[in-house]
Order: C-alpha cells, then sequence, then structure tokens
C-alpha cells in the first residue's frame, strides 16, 4: 500500500507533501524534496529498520510507500487522530472500545488492520471526511 503525494515548483523551491500524512517539506530540487520526504516520514515513524521510499509519477504526482505496512498506517493514523484533536480515550469510545489499547495497537504497528478495519478506523478518526484508494499508475 502506498500513499499518493504532490511535489510542485514554488519559486526556488520543490515543496512537497504526503496529504494523509500531514507531511510538508521542500528541497532546492525534485530529487533533494523526495529525499526530505523519505527523511520526514522515516523520523516521524522513528523504528529501527523503517525505510520509506518514494514512486515518482506524472504531472508531479508520487507515491510513497514502505518496507513495513504497518508502522506506515501506524504514523497516518496517529497524524489523523491529533488533527483532529482527539485522545486514544476518545478513540477507544468512538469505536465502541472498553479500552484505549484496543486502538492504541494499530497506532503503535502491533496490529495491522483489514481493509474494513482501516475503514472503520478512518470513519471514527475523521468522521466528516472521505478517504478514497486508487490503483497505482506505477
Amino acid at each position: 500500500m502506498r500513499f499518493r503525494g504532490r511535489v510542485l515548483k514554488d519559486g526556488k523551491f520543490w515543496v512537497i507533501e504526503v496529504p494523509i500524512l500531514f507531511a510538508y517539506t521542500q528541497g532546492f530540487t525534485r530529487k533533494e524534496a523526495y529525499e526530505m520526504i523519505v527523511d520526514l516520514v522515516e523520523t516521524m515513524v522513528d523504528k529501527p529498520g523503517f525505510k520509506a521510499e518514494v514512486y515518482p509519477g506524472k504531472d508531479g504526482w508520487f507515491e510513497l510507500g514502505a518496507n513495513d505496512v504497518g508502522s506506515l498506517f501506524a504514523l497516518m493514523l496517529q497524524r489523523q487522530r491529533r488533527k483532529n484533536g482527539l485522545t486514544l480515550a476518545d478513540m477507544a469510545k468512538r469505536l465502541g472500545a472498553k479500552s484505549r489499547n484496543a486502538y492504541a495497537r494499530y497506532e503503535k504497528g502491533t496490529s495491522v488492520p483489514t481493509i474494513e478495519k482501516l475503514g472503520e478506523l478512518l470513519k471514527a478518526v475523521s468522521p466528516n471526511e472521505e478517504f478514497v484508494l486508487i490503483i497505482s499508475e506505477s
């Protein structure tokens, strides 16, 4: 699984973003911008052996993948939860769980959700947003 991102020239910089992760950075060249987004995501995950990778696409689009999908999903859930100002306890309540650990295991990357569970988690963490899966062009 990969997340879609965009890289655009803005003055003397290349601005790069992965919106679903709220990850934004820049570089002096497109190549440097790709390196910077990889470094940013790897730093945010902060897990030994975790490696992110950029798959350049067309018209400024790219995809970001990783060798550990569970950790990438964990980062996405964590960033979405924080964006919405929610605590782990809030998430447990929204999911009808008795313990926040039931949800926290997804944010820690110790459990990788099925596609159905991922839909449930995203609906709980961002109820006013729609998430769209697309087929990779690369």
